[in-house]
């Protein structure tokens, strides 16, 4: 696996840059969470030609930082965008709550929850 470290003021034009639909299939948007009330936050692509390719673009934020879109690139991409916010409480450009969690469910049950 190839790992890309970014910053989240540049992530959605270096992935713009990356991505070729053609080549690349978008995996996922995952969250980690980290110590100290941080986030890991994992933009991950496999290459279509191969079995083993990996691609993952990631950056470490506060989960009071607002995580840029790559809807515009990626439009699927909502799907992975609104179970982020649903699971880790985090904001999204663009993504609304609501995708998997009822009104009465435990809210946001991923944030801090560090190994």
């Amino acid at each position: 696996m190839k790992k890309i470290k970014v910053t989240l003021d540049i992530v959605s034009e270096e992935i713009r840059i990356f991505y070729d639909y053609k080549k690349w299939h978008f995996l996922t948007i995952n969250g980690v969470a980290l110590e100290g009330d941080r986030l890991e936050v994992q933009w991950i692509f496999s290459r279509y030609e191969t079995m083993d390719e990996i691609v993952m673009f990631y950056a470490e934020c506060a989960y009071k930082d607002v995580i840029p879109s790559i809807v515009d690139t990626i439009p699927s991409a909502i799907i992975s965008q609104r179970e982020l916010v649903d699971m880790f409480g985090v904001e999204v450009e663009g993504s609304e709550k609501g995708l998997y969690l009822d009104a009465d469910s435990t809210q946001s049950p991923l944030s801090g929850c560090s190994i």
